[in-house]
């Protein structure tokens, strides 16, 4: 039950963000708020059981303090530095594309997924696949050094910097 209720909250949330300022109650017509709650209700119905098991960790507020501190303080300047960065590298050309297996040291399926979205967002930046076994993760770089190629798997702070630590503290 207590799922059902997550989703369904959350989801409702979502709809009011997406629809804030069409209507004329407060931001949104009576009529919004009524859909939106029942499109709240089924999509938390359908869809309970697929977002969250029997953990409510990331439910924690102080999880959800340390995403926003990772992500205005962390993920944001280094996503602006990539972007510097492969913008430099178009214009002189100076790239040298290659895959690499990084090994985070990740345990959990939300932390891995964390940091995999986290390097995939990230320009120069691409996860192309995860070895189940050991939790390895394959990236595409767009600056790929010739010793990285031959000492595999790399330290993951070469291709993402931080970004593994925080997943670990996040959702970890």
């Amino acid at each position: 039950m207590i799922q059902f209720l997550v989703t369904s909250v959350v989801a409702y949330i979502v709809y009011l963000l997406l629809t804030t300022g069409s209507g004329t109650l407060f931001l949104w017509s009576p009529a919004e708020l009524i859909i939106g709650a029942v499109l709240a209700l089924t999509t938390g119905a359908l869809t309970k059981n697929m977002y969250m098991k029997k953990s409510l960790r990331m439910l924690n507020p102080k999880r959800w303090a340390l995403f926003v501190v990772y992500f205005f303080g962390v993920f944001l300047p280094a996503m602006a530095r990539a972007n510097v960065d492969v913008a430099y590298r178009v214009i002189t050309g100076r790239i040298n594309p290659g895959i690499v297996r990084i090994a985070p040291g990740l345990d959990t399926d939300a932390s891995l997924t964390m940091l995999a979205n986290s390097i995939t967002l990230t320009p120069g930046t691409l996860s192309v696949d995860v070895d189940e076994e050991k939790n390895d993760l394959y990236v595409h770089w767009i600056n790929v050094q010739k010793r990285a190629l031959e000492s595999m798997p790399r330290k993951c702070e070469e291709v993402c910097g931080a970004f593994a630590e925080w997943a670990r503290r996040i959702a970890g």
